[in-house]
């Protein structure tokens, strides 16, 4: 017998039936998904408005507290019989005198104003204090800091006594940081983070402090005295889809009315409607209830366990300190480059980032890597931006540029023309260390994220927006004559179009992208790849010769007479000018600078502080200390003042160009006014791969060096009174790396002689380039 045709009305009723809950519960979902989300946004925007009041009630706080202190401290050095007694030379009478009523003030004491005894001592007496005595001398009124004294950071008053407007001694008044600390602990910054601190140091910090690192960061300068309030709220986006908070709540609504109705319509008794036929009541219910009671088939679930990946080889080697780099067809291949991408790419998975920029160098290979790499990258599921051939930091600038926060520059950097590797850059943090171990550990373990949908990529120039933004903020005072010396790097392609656009008159050598580097190796710490620039400027009388390496991220130095400017005296110079416009900042230098550089930075009214060297870990120092500027001996320079922090050899050119064209004087005088003792170049002995760092931990424990203070923070540096010396392993090729420099010829011999004999005591074979 044929079955009636169903009613289309009846139709309906039973997909609803069928389907009703269903459709009912992914709208009640998305409801609540979208309420979420807007209780969020406004959860954001009341925790910010939150921590914004109780940072500008702090701000107040911690303003009076230190107008107070400095009172205080004003009121004791400005006491007749303290300056009676410093006048007179009792800095006991005068220490007693200026205590007074204030206990706290316990452990002040007065200096010479010449600052000599401390300057010849500056290690042992602390550059922390010493900066603090010398800006108040430079100054002529209380200077107020935070340093590091016996191991705890302390609040640090310092000031002249003056007798008749002549400077007669120097106090230093060491507070603790609960005096200021206070203030801060009392506030309630809500779902918010708020700390007060000095450049480097935290004084108090009260909430989630790890919204600092995930979260929406403010800071409040705090009366140009180095002191600012940092205040983090958690991050606030701009919702599903772009929807605002108010939004958001009315669809939700509209979602769950929804669901409610469908929930409602589908529970209802079928009933016979005039439009068609419907099938007689036979006392089995409604089809609602029938559908419920029809029986369910039986379903056999079967549970399979999945497969542990497969171990995947790969030369661990090539996975340095600070970046990735080995030689192609050896240790690194295209196949090998293809799952360092989707190991990168899937880093990036687990940290919810999406897009990444690569650019690439000159080099022969760089291609087939670069392209590798985004083969990988895109397999991973991340959108990638190939700038193509870019030095590294214009890749660097990119990632800030187009806002992507994450970059990989494949370059082989100053190493032969058969290497190659990869700077990588994610979420804004240069990859170092257990970073860079952790992503050969998820290649070596096969656990790479494999999405069904691949990611895509796009070409994109970013070198006219690269020029644009140096030019608009540098323009010369007057021309100079500079010779740029790429050394066939990628420099080349964009150092001298950028030199021009500020204002000079460029020649360039050298400067046809060729991987071969045919001409002499892109190195410039290495003076014998210097020659053919200084003959130019001397043969051009250039005002100054510039050199760069492979991928454009250091600067070489000569001046006209022929001289080499080391990059620690460079950095002299950056210093100089940067702490003018920012004074009390911290300056970081590498264990590689001369001895100089410190007190430099010090009679110019900076911090200094010297770090391990290597790029990524520099940078990192940077951002822990919110450091100005840093630079290392190989010359790597990084400007966080008007820059973006990255090390960039091409805008430090720049910056050091536009300081040279304020003087009357030329380079060579310029340069003759900074410190300048008897220094060698960076000496490197090569040893096999697996050596170097065993020999190093083998030297810091057993050599002696009487008289000195030892560093072991990277390698082993030993300081003399009258110089030092240094010996660490490179972290990017094969070799120990060694440096020497003192006040006099013979004072250098002595230290290399020292260092000679402790070295062949370990490894007699030692081929030793001094």
């Amino acid at each position: 017998m044929q079955k009636p045709d169903i009613h289309p009305i009846v139709a309906a009723k039973q997909a609803l039936v069928r389907y009703g809950v269903l459709i009912a519960a992914l709208l009640l979902v998305f409801a609540l998904v979208l309420g979420w989300d807007a209780w969020h946004q406004g959860a954001a925007g009341r925790a910010s408005r939150t921590v914004a009041a109780e940072a500008q009630r702090i701000q107040d706080a911690v303003g009076q507290t230190l107008d107070e202190l400095v009172r205080h401290f004003d009121q004791g050095r400005n006491d007749p019989v303290v300056i009676a007694a410093t006048a007179s030379g009792d800095n006991a009478a005068a220490a007693k005198a200026f205590v007074g009523d204030w206990p706290d003030a316990g452990k002040a004491a007065f200096f010479a104003s010449d600052l000599a005894a401390t300057y010849a001592d500056a290690a042992h007496f602390g550059y922390g204090r010493l900066a603090a005595l010398d800006s108040a001398l430079n100054s002529g009124n209380a200077v107020v800091t935070v340093a590091r004294v016996d191991g705890k950071p302390q609040l640090l008053l310092a000031g002249p006594v003056k007798q008749g407007g002549e400077v007669k001694s120097l106090v230093l008044a060491p507070l603790p940081l609960d005096t200021l600390a206070a203030s801060v602990k009392s506030a309630q910054p809500g779902a918010g983070y708020l700390a007060l601190r000095f450049h480097e140091f935290e004084v108090g910090g009260i909430g989630d402090a790890s919204l600092a690192q995930n979260g929406d960061v403010a800071s409040i300068k705090l009366r140009e005295n180095g002191f600012q309030i940092l205040t983090a709220s958690p991050h606030a986006t701009g919702g599903l889809f772009g929807v605002s908070a108010l939004l958001g709540y009315i669809l939700a609504a509209l979602l769950a009315a929804a669901a409610a109705w469908l929930l409602w319509h589908s529970r209802q008794p079928m009933s016979a409607s005039a439009g068609g036929p419907v099938a007689a009541d036979d006392g089995e219910g409604t089809m609602a209830q029938q559908l419920e009671n029809a029986p369910q088939p039986e379903h056999k679930i079967v549970v399979r366990e999945t497969p542990k990946p497969a171990p995947i080889a790969i030369e661990r080697s090539i996975f340095r300190a600070y970046d990735i780099r080995g030689v192609v067809g050896s240790t690194l291949d295209a196949s090998v480059a293809k799952l360092i991408g989707q190991a990168i790419g899937s880093a990036m998975q687990d940290q919810g980032l999406k897009e990444i920029v690569i650019g690439r160098d000159g080099r022969q290979s760089s291609p087939e890597m670069a392209n590798a790499l985004i083969d990988g990258l895109r397999a991973a599921g991340r959108e990638v931006v190939d700038i193509g051939m870019a030095p590294t930091p214009l890749t660097y600038f990119a990632a800030f540029q187009l806002r992507t926060g994450s970059c990989v520059s494949v370059t082989g950097s100053h190493n032969p023309p058969d290497y190659n590797g990869f700077k990588i850059v994610l979420g804004g943090e240069t990859l170092a260390g257990d970073a860079i171990q952790a992503l050969y550990a998820r290649i070596a373990e096969n656990r790479l994220y494999k999405p069904a949908t691949p990611g895509g990529v796009q070409q994109r120039e970013v070198a006219a927006e690269y020029t644009q933004r140096i030019s608009e903020d540098i323009q010369l005072e007057r021309k100079l004559k500079v010779v740029v010396d790429a050394g066939n790097g990628v420099a080349g392609m964009l150092a001298p179009e950028v030199l021009e656009a500020i204002g000079c008159e460029v020649a360039p050598i050298f400067c046809e992208v060729d991987g071969a580097f045919p001409n002499h190796h892109p190195d410039p710490s290495d003076p014998a790849n210097l020659h053919d620039l200084i003959q130019m400027v001397q043969r051009l009388e250039a005002d100054i010769g510039l050199a760069f390496d492979g991928d454009g991220d250091r600067l070489g130095v000569v001046t006209r007479a022929g001289e080499i400017i080391y990059p620690d005296r460079v950095l002299m110079l950056f210093a100089a000018d940067v702490l003018e416009r920012n004074p009390g900042a911290c300056i970081v230098y590498d264990v590689k600078c001369t001895g100089h550089l410190a007190s430099h930075i010090l009679r110019h009214g900076g911090s200094p502080l010297m770090w391990k060297t290597g790029h990524s870990l520099i940078k990192a120092k940077m951002k822990e200390t919110g450091a100005e500027l840093a630079g290392e001996m190989s010359g790597h320079f990084f400007f966080k003042e008007r820059w973006y922090g990255f090390d960039d050899a091409i805008y430090a050119a720049a910056r050091l160009l536009e300081i040279l064209a304020t003087r009357d004087e030329n380079a060579d005088a310029v340069f003759a006014e900074l410190p300048k003792g008897f220094s060698t170049p960076e000496l490197k002995a090569p040893m096999d791969e697996d050596d170097t760092h065993a020999f190093i931990n083998t030297f810091r424990e057993r050599a002696k060096f009487e008289g000195a203070r030892v560093a072991t923070i990277d390698g082993v540096r030993a300081d003399w009174p009258d110089g030092w010396g240094l010996v660490r392993a490179s972290n990017t090729t094969p070799m120990l790396v060694m440096r020497f420099d003192a006040d006099t010829p013979e004072a250098l011999t002595r230290i290399q002689n020292v260092f000679r004999q402790q070295l062949l005591a370990i490894k007699p074979d030692l081929a030793l380039p001094f």
